[in-house]
């Protein structure tokens, strides 16, 4: 029997400091739907989501990320998931005032991120003229901005991101897939652990400014690698810096392209990557020689992807080698 516990990634909460901003560039930018409202939030999804939202937009004086919400395979699922974050020590409480789903469990991660459990789903419905002539879909392709159809992944800080992927493979049951080190010493760097057929819907980066909780992105999958490049097109001409790519990770072999919201939490848009199927996966080891980051290896990654939200204070006298953890000068 499988110990899988999680079925997928369902929602993030995004802290943004420039709530109109950040809205009208989810919304026009990048396409989401807007599917409700309440107190300081604004509920999104993409096209091809059944649920009720997987972003939910908050407002608040830093950008960061607010909660990770998981939808488990089953409720007898759920009461387990529950007993084995308790049993860690991780967990928080229930949470009974959930927009788009029923109560839900919440527990801190390794990384001082809070995450949230739950089974019970709230299924979309379209508005008149929006339903879908397909019944696999959830509404009508209507596109606008970059329309990608769903959430794909987010990637958290972390101090340690090897000993935080064995927590979610041996108190979730996630799938610990590959990790990469340091080109110039065995210290691990990035971390990727997966519910599901996907290489990832958690990502783990090491992060040494003593700061929990943060975030380095949250993804968004689109069906081609044309749609992504056309994506770059849009961002370019709606005057948004594009961050990092296009390009392809050797990681999970990916298609990325890196950029930020108005307030200030970086995206990626992917697709491609590989479908992991084997029940005995054996956790992979990368060097970046390999091409852990770059699957062509003739890119650098800027220094600037380093940044995670909320932004972490650097002494006066730092350079950005203190903010890489790629650098051999910050690894302490």
């Amino acid at each position: 029997m499988s110990n899988r516990l999680i079925a997928h990634l369902a929602h993030v909460e995004v802290l943004t400091p420039k709530p109109d901003e950040s809205l009208a560039f989810y919304r026009d930018v990048i396409g989401l739907e807007e599917s409700g409202r309440g107190g300081q939030s604004v509920f999104l999804r993409g096209w091809g989501e059944w649920a009720h939202h997987s972003v939910q937009l908050t407002e608040s004086p830093l950008p960061g990320v607010g909660h990770i919400g998981w939808r488990t395979w089953s409720p007898d699922d759920l009461d387990t998931a529950v007993a084995k974050v308790d049993a860690a020590g991780a967990g928080q409480g229930w949470f009974d005032d959930s927009v788009g789903h029923g109560r839900a469990y919440r527990y801190r991660g390794p990384g001082g991120q809070l995450h949230e459990l739950f089974y019970d789903d709230e299924r979309y419905v379209p508005p008149a003229g929006m339903e879908s002539p397909f019944p696999d879909r959830p509404q009508r392709y209507v596109p606008r901005g970059i329309y990608p159809r769903m959430i794909d992944h987010v990637t958290v800080m972390s101090s340690d991101p090897v000993g935080d992927a064995e927590w979610y493979r041996d108190t979730l049951g996630s799938t610990f897939t590959e990790y990469t080190v340091l080109p110039h010493a065995n210290i691990p760097v990035f971390a990727m652990v997966t519910n599901n057929e996907k290489s990832h819907d958690l990502g783990l980066i090491l992060d040494q400014s003593g700061i929990a909780g943060r975030v380095h992105h949250v993804a968004f999958w689109v069906d081609s690698r044309e749609e992504l490049l056309r994506a770059a097109d849009i961002l370019l001409n709606a005057d948004t810096a594009i961050e990092f790519g296009p390009g392809r990770h050797g990681m999970g072999e990916q298609d990325y392209l890196y950029f930020r919201e108005p307030g200030g939490v970086r995206i990626e848009i992917n697709t491609g990557g590989y479908r992991l199927y084997v029940p005995d996966w054996e956790t992979k080891r990368w060097h970046p020689d390999q091409g852990s980051n770059t699957f062509y290896r003739n890119v650098a990654m800027p220094d600037s992807m380093m940044e995670a939200s909320p932004p972490a204070e650097l002494a006066a006298d730092a350079n950005m080698d203190a903010a890489n953890p790629w650098a051999a000068s910050s690894v302490h």
